[in-house]
């Protein structure tokens, strides 16, 4: 993951979320709770919740701001892209390759889909957050970060 993407996300989460205290219950904002005196503080996002750490914050702003590839849908223009002519008649159906490859072998297909996202992950395209469960496009995420520090 492109480490300078993080840190941008890191430092919205921390523009977006304040310091607060647990233990008592309060915001606080210069860094220490102004009631116990406390400095081990979390952080508070209005309306989502209160949670020591900012990864929590970073996973809350991707998903809410950022839209998810449909990987299914990225791989089958891919192979369209790369076999257009490509299609299988029997009798009086004209089959896709894309119906073809999904319907006959559909380890196949999964095993494609997922070197096709690897590939685009190491390419720089696609970005995922999660380990692969979802990825999302590198350069949305870059605007993103891009916007926020305007």
């Amino acid at each position: 993951m492109d480490n300078e993407l993080m840190e941008g996300l890191k430092k919205i989460a921390f523009k977006k979320s304040k310091p607060f205290c647990y233990s008592c219950y309060k915001l606080a904002p210069t860094g220490r709770c102004e009631v116990c005196g406390s400095d081990d503080l979390m952080a508070h996002l209005d309306g989502v919740g209160v949670e020591y750490g900012h990864d929590w914050i970073v996973k809350h702003i991707i998903e809410t701001e950022l839209s998810p590839v449909d990987t299914e849908e990225a791989f089958e223009e891919y192979v369209e892209a790369c076999y257009p002519e490509q299609f299988l008649q029997i009798g009086w159906l004209n089959l896709d390759i894309v119906t073809v490859l999904k319907e006959m072998d559909p380890v196949s297909w999964d095993l494609g889909k997922s070197e096709f996202l690897d590939t685009e992950e190491s390419e720089g395209n696609y970005i995922s957050f999660d380990n692969g469960s979802t990825y999302y496009l590198t350069s949305d995420v870059q605007e993103l970060v891009e916007g926020e520090e305007d």
